[in-house]
C-alpha cells in the first residue's frame, strides 16, 4: 500500500530516541538501516554498538537526535552475559574458531573470587576483532587480513559483577560497567585468570544510562507503528539523553541569541565543574540547545542548537525543577 503524502511528511520530520530490543544475528548497522527504511528518515544512527550475536537494548537516534548520540554513549551499561569456561576462541565469543580446550577445575568459590578481581578500574586488552582503530584501520579488518593487530590495554571501569548462575563449565553474570568495556574481553580474561580459558556465549544489554530493555520496542512493533502512521509515539524526546545536565531557562531575547549561535549571560559555572554543560529551554519549555560555559568571557556559548520544536521531556516536567 502506498504511503500517503501527509504520512511521508510527518515521518520525514520525526525526531527522538527509539529504544530498540535488537534481535540476535543483526548488526547494529542492520538495525539502523531497517529503521531508516521503516520511518522514511534519512538521519538515523545508534548510540553504542552491539555485536551481531548480542541482543537487547540498542538506542537508535532519529533525525536531529543523532547529534546527541555521544551523550547517550557515556551512560553506565548493564549486561547479562553467559560464559563458557574451558574453551578459547579467536574472537573471544561463540562466533569464532576454537583455538584451545582445557579442563575446568574451578569451583564456585574460585569463580566468585576471580570475578571480584575485575571489579573497579582495570586495564583491559580489547578483542582482536573489535572496532578500535590502529593506524586508521579497525582491528577486526586487520585480523581478517591475517595481520596480528597491536592491542594496547585500555583503562575501563566495572562497577559490579553478580554471579547469577554457575552450571560448570557455564556461568551467567550481570555486569554494570562504564562505556568502553568489552564483555567479550572480560570472558576471555576470566578464563585466563582461572587457568582454563573461556569465551562469551551470550550477551544481552539490559540498560544504558537510565534507559532500560523493559521499555524497548521490537522491530515488529516499529514496523506496525510506522504502517499505522504512529511511529512518533515510540520516540522519546531527545533531551531524555541529557537528564544529567542542569537546566538553563532563557527569556525571548536570549533565545534569539542562542538560535544565532551567540553567547548569553547566565549563572556562572562553579570551578569544580570540569565539564560545565547545560541544556537550554525557552520560557515555554522548548528545548533549544546544549550550552557550554566559557570561563574566559563568563558567558554561555551554544554548542549544539536544535531546530526541532520539542518541549521538555515528561520526566523533567514532573521533576519540579
Amino acid at each position: 500500500m502506498r504511503t500517503s503524502t501527509k504520512q511521508n511528511s510527518t515521518q520525514s520530520t520525526l525526531c527522538g530516541i527509539l529504544p530498540l530490543d535488537k534481535p540476535a544475528g543483526w548488526t547494529s548497522h542492520d538495525v539502523v538501516a531497517r529503521v531508516r527504511r521503516l520511518l522514511g528518515v534519512r538521519r538515523v544512527g545508534h548510540a553504542g554498538t552491539l555485536d551481531p550475536m548480542a541482543t537487547g537494548l540498542l538506542l537508535v537516534c532519529v533525525g536531529q537526535a543523532t547529534r546527541i548520540a555521544e551523550y547517550l554513549m557515556r551512560g553506565t551499561k548493564v549486561y547479562r552475559a553467559r560464559i563458557r569456561l574451558g574453551v578459547t576462541t579467536d574472537t573471544d565469543d561463540a562466533t569464532g574458531q576454537v583455538v584451545a580446550r582445557q579442563t575446568v577445575t574451578a569451583d564456585e568459590d574460585a569463580v566468585r573470587a576471580a570475578l571480584a578481581d575485575f571489579v573497579g578500574t582495570i586495564q583491559q586488552v580489547p578483542p582482536r576483532y573489535s572496532a578500535i582503530k590502529q593506524d586508521g584501520r579497525p582491528l577486526y579488518k586487520l585480523a581478517r587480513a591475517g595481520i596480528e593487530p597491536q592491542r594496547k590495554p585500555r583503562q575501563v571501569t566495572i562497577h559490579r559483577i553478580d554471579l547469577l548462575a554457575w552450571n560448570p563449565p557455564d556461568l551467567t553474570i550481570e555486569v554494570t560497567c562504564a562505556s568502553g568495556t568489552y564483555i567479550r574481553a572480560l570472558a576471555r580474561d576470566l578464563g585466563e585468570r582461572l587457568g582454563c580459558g573461556g569465551h562469551l556465549t551470550g550477551l544481552t544489554r539490559l540498560a544504558s544510562g537510565h534507559f532500560t530493555l523493559e521499555h524497548a520496542h521490537s522491530l515488529a512493533e516499529v514496523e506496525a507503528a510506522s504502517a499505522e502512521g504512529r511511529a512518533a509515539e515510540l520516540l522519546l524526546p531527545m533531551d531524555e539523553a541529557l537528564r544529567d545536565m542542569e537546566i538553563l531557562t532563557v527569556d525571548a531575547e536570549a533565545e534569539q541569541r542562542i538560535r544565532h549561535g551567540q553567547q548569553i549571560a547566565g549563572p556562572p559555572a562553579s570551578d569544580a565543574d570540569s565539564t560545565p554543560l547545560r541544556r537550554a529551554y525557552s520560557v515555554t519549555g522548548e528545548f533549544l540547545a546544549i550550552m557550554a560555559y566559557d570561563r574566559r568571557t563568563r558567558r554561555w556559548q551554544p554548542r549544539k542548537v536544535f531546530t526541532v520544536n520539542q518541549t521538555r521531556s515528561r520526566t523533567d516536567c514532573h521533576a519540579g525543577d
